[in-house]
């Protein structure tokens, strides 16, 4: 039987610079997530109402629900999560960092012990990656 992934990554700290969220799988926590500084205002999915837009590299990805698949990232020159069709953004990976200069819209994983970062991001990513991989589907909510 195929096996379904769905992650989810609840936003809970939205700072001028970035914002920090916790990630679980099939709703079980699994670790932080550094993003981008927040533009979705309302929180509806866009980024088309006053006082929202996006700021390119520095813009966390809207509200909603994407596709996830894993593929050869050209930059990473390795397998990463890929968030599929997330309108006006293209590339959105989930991969390791450590602060909101390595995020470039992406999604980084790891320990928020550090404010305003994630740490132990290559063990975290080391961890997800085999779950990842090992799933016929997988599908990220932000909310």
């Amino acid at each position: 039987m195929a096996k379904h992934i769905k992650l989810q990554l609840k936003r809970r700290f939205f700072a001028p610079t970035y914002t920090i969220s916790t990630f679980s799988i099939d709703c079980e926590r699994f670790c932080d997530v550094l993003e981008d500084v927040n533009r979705d205002l309302n929180k509806d999915g866009d980024l088309n109402d006053t006082n929202e837009g996006k700021v390119y590299g520095e813009t966390c990805i809207p509200f909603g629900t994407y596709k996830v698949v894993v593929s050869m990232s050209n930059r990473f020159k390795k397998r990463l999560p890929l968030l599929v069709d997330v309108p006006h953004f293209e590339g959105i990976r989930i991969h390791a960092g450590n602060d909101a200069v390595d995020t470039h819209g992406c999604l980084l994983v790891g320990e928020n012990k550090v404010k305003g970062k994630v740490i132990n991001s290559q063990a975290t990513m080391a961890k997800l990656m085999p779950i990842l991989e090992a799933a016929e589907s997988i599908e990220i909510e932000i909310v």
